[in-house]
Formats: C-alpha cells, sequence, structure tokens
C-alpha cells in the first residue's frame, strides 16, 4: 500500500513518524505535501517519507489518500484533485469532515463516483507516543480488506473506536480536546507540588506517572472510576479531605460545563 498525506501538521507528522518507527509501513511507501516545502523536505529526510511538490503529485503517487489539511482547506483541495481521486481511498484526519460531507462535496466534481471510497477518522495528539484514541466514522465506503489494513494500521499508535456519524462530534471533543484538559489539571497540581517545595520536574513526573497509572488502572480493571476513587479514601484521611474540596470548587461541574462550552461553540 502506498500512502499519500496532503497537508503535515503535527498530527499527520505525529501518524506517519509512528508508522515509520513501528515497522508498520516502510518509509519509501509515504509521501506528502505541505505547502512549506523547506519544512516538508525536513521532516521527510528525518522521518523517511518522500516529499512531493503538490498534491496531485501525492494522488499520482499513492493508492491511499490522507487528507490531513485544514478543514477549510478541504473544498477546494478536493475540487483542485477532481478526476485525480478517481479510484482512490481517502482517509480524512480533519474536523467536522463526515463521509456526508465528502459525499456531497465529491458528487459535485465531474467524474467521480462510487470508485472513491471515503473513511472518516479523529486523532488526538497523544498517537505521538502510540497512546492515541482513533475514532472511525461508523459510516464509510471502503472495501472490508481496506478497513482491516487501516484499522490494523491505527491500532498500532492507540486504540480504535468506530462511533456512529452522530456521535462523531461530542466523541472527539473529549478525545481531541481532551489532552489539553488533563494538560491543565497537571500543570495546576504540580504548581500546587511546588508550592509545597517539589522540584517543578520532580511534580511533573510524579504527576504525570500518577495520570497515566490510574488510567491504567481503569482501563484494565474495567472498574467505574467512582469505585477506584473510594479504594484511596479511607475514613476521616487525607484524600477524602481533598476529594471534598475539589467538590466544593466545583470539579465536576467544571468539566461537565468545559464540554457544554464546546457543544454551544459548534452549535453557534
Amino acid at each position: 500500500m502506498k500512502i499519500g498525506f496532503i497537508g503535515m501538521g503535527n498530527m499527520a507528522i505525529a501518524i506517519a513518524e509512528g508508522w515509520v518507527k513501528k515497522g508498520l509501513v516502510e518509509g519509501t511507501d509515504i509521501c506528502a505535501y505541505a505547502p512549506n516545502q523547506e519544512k516538508l523536505a525536513n521532516n521527510a529526510a528525518r522521518i523517511g517519507f518522500v516529499p512531493m511538490a503538490s498534491a496531485k503529485a501525492v494522488v499520482s503517487a499513492a493508492d491511499t489518500i490522507v487528507i490531513a489539511c485544514k478543514p477549510y482547506q478541504i473544498e477546494k483541495v478536493l475540487t483542485e484533485l477532481g478526476t485525480n481521486l478517481f479510484g482512490k481511498a481517502i482517509w480524512s484526519v480533519a474536523a467536522a469532515w463526515t463521509y456526508e460531507t465528502y459525499e456531497k462535496q465529491l458528487s459535485g466534481i465531474v467524474g467521480i463516483d462510487d470508485s472513491v471510497r471515503i473513511q472518516c477518522i479523529m486523532p488526538n495528539t497523544p498517537a505521538m507516543v502510540g497512546e492515541g484514541v482513533f475514532l472511525f466514522e461508523e459510516k464509510n465506503s471502503l472495501k472490508p480488506a481496506e478497513l482491516t489494513e487501516m484499522k490494523r494500521l491505527f491500532e498500532g499508535l492507540g486504540v480504535v473506536i468506530p462511533l456512529p456519524t452522530e456521535l462523531m462530534g461530542i466523541g472527539g471533543y473529549i478525545s481531541g480536546c481532551g489532552p489539553a484538559f488533563v494538560d491543565m489539571f497537571m500543570e495546576a497540581y504540580a504548581d500546587a507540588a511546588v508550592k509545597y517545595g517539589l522540584p517543578r520536574a520532580t511534580a511533573y513526573k510524579l504527576i504525570s506517572q500518577t495520570v497515566l497509572g490510574s488510567a491504567k488502572l481503569q482501563q484494565v480493571t474495567g472498574e467505574h472510576p467512582g469505585v477506584l476513587k473510594d479504594a484511596v479514601c479511607s475514613p476521616n484521611g487525607t484524600t477524602i479531605c481533598g476529594v471534598a474540596a475539589l467538590e466544593k470548587a466545583g470539579f465536576r461541574s467544571a468539566c461537565i460545563e468545559c464540554i457544554d462550552a464546546i457543544v454551544n461553540k459548534r452549535k453557534g
């Protein structure tokens, strides 16, 4: 399989580099185009993929096209590529674009028909370290063998979760925006640790491992997070005092309200 990226920002680089480092795809089987040709060439030399001078060159060289440019650029890109997309599989990692969005856009391009297969994916930044979440829109037009191969590649960089179209938005807000909220949580607790004497580097190491370990414990045991929380809270102990302080400060409602804000922004 020859994979071509149109757009090579941080997310696309993380995916391509992850595939190459894990031996899932040979670097020479990946090509990419991005407007900043100097940056593209530097990343190509570092990772091992083949830089291209245009989006059309990528489509000509690859069987599978990963649309990784900004969402507002996609309509122009598809129009420019036109019938060059005939017979290609499209994997889109652009936010807010769904199967139906692509279908509607492609239907307006003369010569594009059912030979263009589409799969929309919502990734997140932890893919850079092989711990990503990849939401696969359940509605797609890939051939069964293509879907199996795509799932294999992305599972090599994290967890694949299929979702119906109507849940891709909220799923993406949780997994796509969530890393920023977790980072804020870690930063705040590091500030508290520094306030009481821990060196900042030590604080970050301690807190990031605590977050990682707590998440892994929930994944492995399958326990409700509340059960795991209760297991740490001894009667009249320090942890329950901290939990009470978080509740008083509106910790849970703040988490819910941050998602409300995103949903309301998208509706607006």
